[in-house]
């Protein structure tokens, strides 16, 4: 499903944005790196993204840092590695995953409502098809008993 075009974009969004929010919260509340991302790749919602959490769970378990086994991954975005990296740096990754996750929900609410507006005008269109469906199969036996009496 990630490589769908418009579908796939948004799911990776919608992944990212929980990946960010859930260690965010995990972090802050005092659970340890390692904990938080299992959890995190329980909750992931797609396997791809689970099997990169856990191998980025391996990688930091040896004594990575967490944004160099992300970066490998490929799932997450160079934005995310960056700033989760930044995090690292200045000991402040709780906050910064949660300004990731802001941003990635603004982005997909955002991307929603433009898909909602290209589908209006095509539910309007197939809605308008359906409707002439109806009328012309009422209609049209009518016509042909008014032309067999006449």
């Amino acid at each position: 499903m990630l490589k769908v075009p418009v579908i796939g974009m948004l799911i990776q969004k919608i992944a990212v944005a929980r990946f960010c929010r859930t260690l965010s919260t995990l972090i802050s509340s005092g659970v340890p790196i390692l904990d938080g991302l299992e959890i995190t790749a329980k909750t992931a919602g797609n396997a791809v993204i689970e099997d990169s959490v856990m191998a980025v769970r391996k990688s930091v378990e040896e004594g990575k840092t967490l944004s160099g086994p992300l970066k490998d991954t490929k799932v997450f975005p160079a934005m995310v590695v960056q700033m989760i990296h930044v995090g690292e740096q200045t000991g402040a990754l709780d906050q910064m995953l949660a300004k990731i996750a802001e941003f990635y929900e603004d982005e997909v609410d955002t991307a929603v409502a433009g898909l909602v507006k290209l589908l209006e005008p095509l539910m309007i269109v197939i809605l308008g098809a359906i409707i002439g469906t109806i009328v012309a199969a009422m209609y049209l036996p009518l016509y042909t008993i008014l032309g067999s009496i006449g």
